[in-house]
C-alpha cells in the first residue's frame, strides 16, 4: 500500500517517457531503490534510467509551499477579521471565536491530510505563527501574551494538533489508510461503512405500536425478551437487539416484546434512513414482522429481567473464553479517540511548557470549551495589561511603582492600592497567592470586580503614574 508521502512524490515529480507513453509516474510498474543521501532511483521501462529523484526534498518542498500558501490565506482572513472586531469594539469575543472555528480553521484545514498528517517541528512553529494573530484578535490581549495561555483560555488547540487530528480522520475515513503504530492500531477495514439512502421505500414504515420509548418495566403480558450489551464491547447494545429480533422471528407468531435499556439503539433501529447497517437490518425484520414490539426499559431500578440480563452480560464479559464478536467501529468512536489523543498531546505540552505559567496555575487542564473571560479579565490574569509592573518590563514606563508607592502588580491593585479601595478583595499571604488567583478566577462576583477595576485603570491611567518630581 502506498503512503501519503509516496503519492505526493509521484504527483510532484514530472518525468518524461518515450513515444506516446504517459508522462505520469506509474504506481504499479515502478520499483524504487534507495541509495545514499536519501536519493531514490526509479526503475521503470517508461522512465529514463538516469533519472534520480530526491524524494525527501520534493516532499519538504511541497509541504513548505503548502504552508506558505496557507499563511497568505490566513493573512487575508486576519485583516478581514480586524475590519469587524477591534480590541474594545465590534463583534463579541464568542462570535469572533466562532468565526475563527467555522471559517478560518476550515480554510486552513484544506488538504491537511497531504501535509499535516505528521507535522514536523518547523511546520508546527509556522502554524503557531499563523494562529497567533487570530488568538490576539479574538481575546483582545496584549501582543506579549503567551500563545499557549491564549489557546487554553479560548479553548482553541494548537493549530498543528487540530489539523493533524483532521488529517488522521481523513486518512482513516476517506483514504482508508492506517495510522502509524505509535498513534493507533485501528484497521481501516474495521471502520463502519456509512449506509446512504432509505433502507426501504419511504411509504413503508413501522407500526406506531411497535416502538415505544416509555418505560416498559410493567409489561407483564406475552413473551418478553431482555437484552444488554453495555458490559461487553462498543456497539454491542444494537447488536444485542439484532440478535433478539432474529430469535423472535424464529419463534411462532405470538405477542412478543423486546425490552432494551438503551434508547439510542431503539431510535436508530426505528429510523429507515439510519446510517448504521445493523440498524437497517433490524428495521427490515421489524417491518416484516409487525407482531414484534420493541420497548425501552429503565435500567438499574429493580426490574428482574433487566437485572438478570445485565448480570449475565457482565459475567460473560469477565470470563476468559469470552467470544469476541467482530463489530465495526462507529465513526463517532473514531472521532472521540482522535479528539482524546489530541487533548492528551496538548495537555502534555501545556504541563511541560515554560510560558503561560500564571494561567497554568489557574487553568491546569486544557479543554475545547472557552473560559469565557472578558478582555479585562484576560489582561488581569495574564499580567499583561495596563500595569506599571508589566509596562516597565518592556521599557514602556519609567518605573514599576504605582503612584501610591507600591509595585503596580495585578494583586496590588485588587487588594491594597489606596487608589482602588472600591474594588478591593481580601489580600492573601505570599504563599497563598496562587490559590487566591484560582479562587478569584472561579468566582463570577470577583471577576466582575476585576473587570471594573481594569476599566478604571484604563480610564484613569494618568492617576496611577508616579510624579516624576
Amino acid at each position: 500500500m502506498f503512503s501519503i508521502e509516496d503519492c505526493i512524490i509521484q504527483l510532484a515529480t514530472p518525468v518524461s517517457s518515450p513515444g506516446s507513453r504517459s508522462s505520469a509516474l506509474s504506481t504499479t510498474n515502478c520499483e524504487e531503490k534507495k541509495g545514499e543521501g536519501g536519493r531514490v532511483h526509479f526503475m521503470n521501462p517508461y522512465v529514463n534510467k538516469t533519472s534520480v529523484y530526491k524524494g525527501s526534498k520534493i516532499l519538504r518542498a511541497a509541504r513548505s509551499q503548502r504552508v506558505k500558501a496557507q499563511s497568505t490565506r490566513a493573512t487575508q482572513l486576519y485583516h478581514n477579521l480586524l475590519k469587524i472586531a477591534g480590541k474594545s469594539w465590534g463583534v463579541p469575543l464568542i462570535h469572533r471565536r466562532t468565526l475563527y472555528k467555522t471559517v478560518t480553521e476550515r480554510v486552513l484545514a484544506h488538504g491537511a491530510v497531504a501535509w499535516c498528517l505528521e507535522p514536523t517541528v518547523r511546520i508546527a512553529r509556522k502554524l503557531s505563527t499563523i494562529q497567533r494573530p487570530f488568538l490576539l484578535a479574538i481575546s483582545g490581549a496584549y501582543r506579549t501574551t503567551s500563545t499557549a495561555a491564549l489557546q487554553v483560555i479560548l479553548g482553541i488547540p494548537p493549530l498543528h494538533l487540530q489539523l493533524q487530528r483532521e488529517a488522521r480522520g481523513t486518512a482513516l475515513f476517506r483514504l482508508r489508510l492506517p495510522l502509524s503504530t505509535n498513534v493507533s492500531d485501528i484497521d481501516p477495514s474495521e471502520i463502519e461503512e456509512k449506509a446512504t439512502g432509505w433502507s426501504t421505500h419511504p411509504s413503508e414504515h413501522l407500526s406506531p405500536t411497535q416502538i415505544s420509548l416509555d418505560d416498559g418495566g410493567n409489561i407483564n403480558t406475552g413473551l418478553r425478551i431482555y437484552t444488554d450489551g453495555s458490559k461487553t464491547e462498543r456497539g454491542a447494545e444494537i447488536l444485542a437487539l439484532l440478535k433478539a429480533v432474529e430469535h423472535a422471528v424464529s419463534l411462532p407468531t405470538q405477542q412478543l416484546t423486546i425490552l432494551v435499556d438503551n434508547q439510542a439503539s431503539i431510535n436508530s433501529a426505528a429510523n429507515p434512513k439510519s446510517h448504521n447497517s445493523i440498524a437497517r437490518k433490524i428495521f427490515k425484520l421489524l417491518h416484516g414482522h409487525p407482531h414484534i414490539r420493541v420497548s425501552w426499559i429503565k435500567a438499574h431500578v429493580g426490574y428482574i429481567g433487566n437485572e438478570e440480563a445485565d448480570r449475565l452480560a457482565k459475567e460473560t464479559a469477565e470470563t476468559e473464553n469470552f467470544p469476541k464478536t467482530p463489530l465495526e467501529l462507529p465513526k463517532s468512536f473514531i472521532k472521540t479517540f482522535l479528539r482524546q489523543k489530541m487533548l492528551a498531546t496538548w495537555q502534555m505540552a501545556w504541563d511541560d511548557g515554560d510560558t503561560g505559567r500564571l494561567i497554568h496555575n489557574i487553568i491546569p487542564k486544557v479543554s475545547l470549551h472557552p473560559i469565557n473571560w472578558t478582555r479585562n479579565e484576560v489582561l488581569f490574569f495574564t499580567g499583561h495589561g495596563p500595569l506599571p509592573s508589566f509596562l516597565h518590563r518592556f521599557n514602556l514606563a519609567e518605573t514599576s511603582f504605582c503612584s501610591c508607592g507600591g509595585i503596580g502588580t495585578p494583586i496590588h491593585y485588587a487588594t491594597v492600592c489606596l487608589l482602588t479601595t472600591s474594588y478591593h478583595m481580601a489580600p492573601p499571604s505570599q504563599q497563598h497567592q496562587p490559590i487566591w488567583f484560582r479562587r478569584v478566577a472561579n468566582n463570577s462576583t470577583s471577576r466582575r470586580k476585576i473587570h471594573n477595576l481594569l476599566h478604571f485603570l484604563q480610564r484613569e491611567a494618568s492617576l496611577f503614574r508616579p510624579d516624576p518630581n
